[in-house]
């Protein structure tokens, strides 16, 4: 059975607050769980010690015996220190798409084509 540390969310419409449970990794997201771990609640503040509770023991015992965490639960396992999570860089993330590419270049030229346009009735006016 491949175990999971995931969210599964709770709350009201627009109003989200999860908890952090221990779950197999083909049940659904807010179905079934083996554990609860903690919670956490992202309408805090940030620096709040209410935004994230989890109880660390328990999940360095889920983490021993092969429950893989989410992105997401290995950020709050790192932060506190239970887990030591990799940093991501991503160098293409702000390299924009083709179709942006092709928009800008189109731009470009229009701008290009408009100070030209400018320009050569001002050349006239000054010949004349």
């Amino acid at each position: 059975m491949a175990l999971s540390m995931r969210l599964s969310r709770g709350g009201s419409k627009k109003r989200p607050y999860y908890r952090i449970v221990v779950a197999d990794g083909r049940a659904p997201r807010d179905g079934k769980f083996i554990e609860k771990i903690g919670t956490y609640n992202p309408l805090l503040a940030k620096d709040s010690p209410e935004r994230v509770k989890l109880d660390d023991e328990r999940a360095k015992y889920w983490l021993s015996v092969g429950a893989q965490p989410t992105d997401r639960v290995a950020r709050f396992l790192d932060a506190m220190g239970v887990k030591e999570r990799a940093a991501r860089n991503n160098p293409n993330k702000a390299v924009p798409g083709e179709k942006a590419k092709e928009r800008a270049e189109e731009r470009a030229e229009k701008a290009k084509a408009a100070a030209e346009a400018a320009a050569a009735p001002a050349e006239e006016t000054a010949e004349a």
